[in-house]
């Protein structure tokens, strides 16, 4: 089986993603994969060394997500080159490990599911649901500005229309314990539907 999991940004997909783990699910974490792009990927940092200059490369090497960061956010053509040059590889990546282990049931955390159309690439889609002002908290507790997170909240397709397109809805704006038994009770339906 193989589950598409997105939601807003600062709505717990990794968590979530973490509890399907728990299941014996295997998982990929996209926002992981563009991290390690962007820590190791030659090909990719000589791209962001090209594009935006030497400032967004740190000196013990990797790149800089926190200048980048500050470019793409305010510059909509910046973010589109960035996503082309990193969606592809963070595609072939889970794509992949799917490939390589068909026999598995899989997880795969995709923020922008929904706004690249890779649903289709699934056996069921889940979202994720938090109130912005859930998001906005959890996003200050990793160190981002209102004004920061409500421009990331905003780049994303509303969350209103992700969970119209989505199979399944998980409400995450209780405790953990909460989440896990909705992921847990979730695994258990689809278990009886294949």
């Amino acid at each position: 089986m193989k589950i598409g999991l997105t939601g807003g940004i600062g709505c717990g997909k990794s968590t979530a993603g973490g509890f399907f783990e728990e299941r014996g699910f295997r998982r990929v974490d996209c926002d992981q994969v563009v991290r390690d792009l962007l820590e190791s990927d030659e090909p990719v940092l000589t791209a962001l060394r090209e594009r935006f200059g030497e400032h967004v490369i740190r000196p013990e090497g990797g790149a800089d997500r926190a200048a980048i960061a500050s470019v793409v956010f305010h510059d909509a053509e910046a973010l589109e080159w960035l996503e082309r040059l990193l969606h592809p590889r963070v595609e072939e990546v889970w794509r992949g490990l799917i490939r390589e282990d068909r026999a598995a049931d899989w997880c795969v955390e995709i923020p922008l599911l929904f706004e690249k159309n890779l649903e289709k690439h699934f056996d069921f889609t889940v979202c994720l649901l938090s109130s912005e002002a859930i998001q906005l908290d959890r996003l200050a507790a990793k160190g981002l500005s209102r004004e920061q997170a409500r421009a990331r909240i905003q780049r994303q397709l509303p969350l209103e229309q992700k969970i119209v397109r989505a199979d399944f809805v998980l409400l995450n704006d209780g405790s953990l314990d909460f989440l896990r038994q909705q992921v847990f009770q979730l695994i258990d339906q689809l278990t009886h539907v294949s």
